[in-house]
């Protein structure tokens, strides 16, 4: 089990955009396209017996835009890719390096507590 040292963080620049607002965003796309298809629809009918060639590409437009409306509609919410992640992950203390290998015959250091200065010993 891994222990957290602290709360996770998020940035709220990486958030994504609100729920309400992202549903808000295709219903005005579904209706804005459906507002197209019955003007299509209406303008085939109007112009079956004037201009059929105009009349039938505006009665295909009909037909096919409801399906492409719904994909798009029904199209789950995107990943931001531009934006940064929102996790800031807990940052890595370094492990402590054990000290280099020394030679035989080679004596060892000496410790010394900071602080302390070295007295020079008396030979008497």
């Amino acid at each position: 089990m891994r222990k957290k040292s602290g709360p996770e963080v998020f940035r709220i620049t990486g958030a994504r955009p609100a729920l309400a607002d992202d549903v808000r965003g295709r219903q005005r796309r579904y209706v804005i396209s459906m507002s197209v298809r019955t003007l299509s629809v209406i303008l085939a009918a109007v112009l079956w017996n004037v201009e059929r060639h105009v009349a039938i590409v505006a009665l295909a437009l009909g037909l096919l835009l409801p399906y492409i409306a719904v994909v798009i509609a029904n199209g789950g919410r995107e990943n931001a890719t531009s934006l940064p992640s929102a996790h800031i992950p807990t940052p890595v203390r370094p492990a402590l390096e054990s000290p280099p290998e020394r030679p035989e015959g080679e004596p060892a250091p000496e410790v010394r507590s900071p602080g302390r200065e070295r007295q020079p010993r008396e030979q008497s």
